[in-house]
């Protein structure tokens, strides 16, 4: 997609972007072998006879330009074809358990459209471009690199076989994500790196003091955060190893030691990660190897950046700094891992591009119980903000050596897609699993499988209640289309965009149709995936002069573009009505006007 040439550049097939398990479906029909209508008992007809806001939504309301006459055969026409649609069942069963009651555990979806976007950590199993780009044919859509292990050479040809791969096998674009290591606490060496057995009950000395650095033992045992001694207080807890090792802190001896009980039978090892369940920490937002990594991936054009252990809104403006102008696109998707992060959910929510809820260390620092509330909570206020929300950790563990998931993780899946994740992620499934390809494929089905269960115009009208009033003029034009593409019944929203900004927003309002997103920006093409229901591509055009060139001229030719790369990978199907969103210039903030189209090559204007 990404390459150069004029705008009939062969466009990618189907099976470049479908699962082999899958393939799109034909046009839409009245037969009962369509999935709503088989969801569904049958509608009556004064259900599907709704008034489409006297079309006001489509002359009055909205900056609209419909090509095509207002007759009655049209109008009628249109209410005909919503009788056998997707967006027919939300309006009519706009309630959650009313959608839900309605469900069918022998259907399917009718088409591969799988809105939620998959992550998958890329690791000795699956570093070649022949392996990513079996992950994609699978279902994957971004690439992560785990920064806590491997070297720059290491990282650098994963770059390049992500890079080699979207290349090899056309479809839509391949992101790259970097997650960093993180500030974070470990223990010191023990004498020859040997672990020493330590008792429930037993007592000893946590230390800063340099000279147990490489020598910690059960009478004193080293840890690398100076400022422990004035953070901590007795009561509070100490966790080694994932929590594997517990101590309680019995009393604050001096600037420098914690006399402290250990609380289970384990081992004092080396280089063990700590965290401090309840304990306010003052660790720098980045490390000296957390910068080196960044400018790493700045240099080599990283789409988004996983920060590890955000604590407040100034670690996001601490990594904006390190990238300065050259990373300035690049999202930050801010991990929240710990208590500190919880509490300053907001401010963080406000500074970052997206967020991700990591529930491994955020399972250590609070207890396990909470965790789901602190997904939920989360989800749902970067639904409400807008911003694209990842869940990640253990989602399918057991398929790291199985070929089979556990039903438990399967559901953990289906209900991060519930809640309202834009992106679920694969850790040690893809990057050093037996079944990485399975484990993307399962990943697939049942994000698709869960979003069936979503009932959509719900969530539409929940978010646009809580919208923020006065509306941003480019919220208000997103909302719009969403109201539109719902009651026209529309194959798709079409979005003509620099940043990605608009089909950010648009994704927000959650439509039951796809989102195809046309950019001239490869970066945006890519990072978009982090939106739910965005299917980016990159024009292959430069901009014209519009000094020379008409600006609508150009603007037609990227929808005619967009919808005919819709038309081929069986996106939409011809005649459908396309919602398009555009601007009325050029450039990034313009974005008002909404046009209604056919997914017809002239747009349904007469030659």
């Amino acid at each position: 997609m990404r390459g150069s040439g004029d705008s009939k550049a062969e466009a990618p097939t189907a099976n470049n972007i479908f699962p082999p398990a899958h393939t799109p479906t034909a046009p839409r029909s009245n037969s009962p072998d369509n999935f709503f209508s088989s969801l569904f008992f049958p509608f009556s007809s004064h259900r599907l006879l709704f008034s489409l806001l006297s079309h006001s939504i489509l002359i009055s309301f909205l900056t609209v330009f419909w090509h095509r006459p207002f007759s009655p055969s049209v109008l009628s026409s249109i209410t005909f074809k919503m009788a056998a649609s997707n967006s027919l069942d939300h309006l009519s069963n706009r309630m959650k358990l009313e959608w839900h009651s309605k469900l069918n555990t022998e259907m399917v979806p009718a088409k591969n459209f799988r809105r939620t976007s998959i992550i998958g950590t890329i690791g000795p199993k699956t570093n070649s471009t022949e392996k990513i780009n079996a992950l994609r044919r699978a279902g994957l859509n971004v690439v992560r690199m785990n920064f806590s292990h491997g070297s720059y050479e290491y990282h650098q040809s994963v770059i390049d076989h992500a890079r080699e791969a979207e290349q090899a096998q056309k479809g839509r674009p391949l992101a790259i994500a970097l997650d960093t290591k993180g500030p974070e606490i470990r223990t010191g060496n023990t004498v020859d790196d040997k672990d020493i057995p330590i008792k429930e009950g037993h007592e000893l000395i946590i230390t800063t003091d340099e000279k147990y650095a490489a020598a910690s033992d059960d009478k004193n045992m080293y840890l690398d955060y100076k400022n422990i001694t004035k953070v901590i207080s007795p009561g509070k807890l100490i966790y080694v190893d994932d929590g594997i090792l517990s101590f309680e802190v019995l009393e604050v001896v001096d600037d420098k030691n914690l006399r402290a009980k250990c609380l289970n039978n384990g081992n004092i090892s080396s280089r063990k990660g700590v965290n401090l369940p309840g304990t306010d920490v003052d660790l720098p937002a980045l490390s000296e190897k957390d910068v080196n990594d960044l400018k790493f991936g700045v240099k080599n054009k990283v789409d988004m950046v996983f920060a590890s252990f955000i604590r407040r809104g100034s670690d996001i403006r601490d990594i904006r700094a390190v990238f300065g102008e050259e990373g300035k696109e690049i999202q930050i998707i801010a991990k929240i891992e710990n208590q500190q992060g919880v509490n300053n959910f907001d401010e963080i929510l406000e500074e970052t591009d997206g967020v991700m809820v990591a529930r491994g260390d955020l399972g250590i620092e609070i207890p396990a119980p909470k965790v789901f509330i602190a997904q939920k909570m989360m989800i749902a206020k970067c639904n409400i903000k807008g911003k694209p929300v990842i869940c990640a950790t253990q989602m399918l563990e057991s398929m790291t050596y199985n070929p089979r998931p556990t039903r438990a993780e399967v559901s953990d899946v289906a209900n991060a897609v519930l809640d309202g994740a834009d992106c679920v992620m694969l850790s040690g499934e893809t990057a050093k699993g037996t079944y990485p390809c399975e484990a993307v494929r399962m990943m697939h089905e049942t994000c698709l499988l869960a979003e069936v269960a979503i009932p959509h115009f719900n969530v539409f009208d929940e978010l646009r209640n809580l919208a923020p009033r006065p509306t941003d003029t480019v919220e208000s034009i997103a909302m719009a289309a969403v109201s539109a593409s719902l009651e026209l019944n529309a194959g798709a929203i079409l979005v003509l965009t620099t940043s990605g900004k608009t089909a950010r927003l648009i994704s927000k309002y959650r439509p039951v149709c796809p989102i195809i997103m046309v950019t001239r920006n490869p970066m945006a093409s890519r990072y978009s995936h982090l939106y739910r229901g965005v299917w980016p591509f990159t024009f292959p055009e430069e901009k014209p002069d519009f000094n020379v060139k008409i600006w609508q001229e150009d603007v037609d030719r990227r929808l005619k573009w967009g919808i005919n790369h819709g038309l081929k990978l069986g996106i939409i199907n011809k005649g459908d009505n396309i919602v398009c969103v555009q601007g009325w210039r050029g450039g990034m903030g313009h974005t008002n006007t909404v046009r209604i189209v056919p997914a017809e090559e002239n747009l349904g204007l007469a030659e």
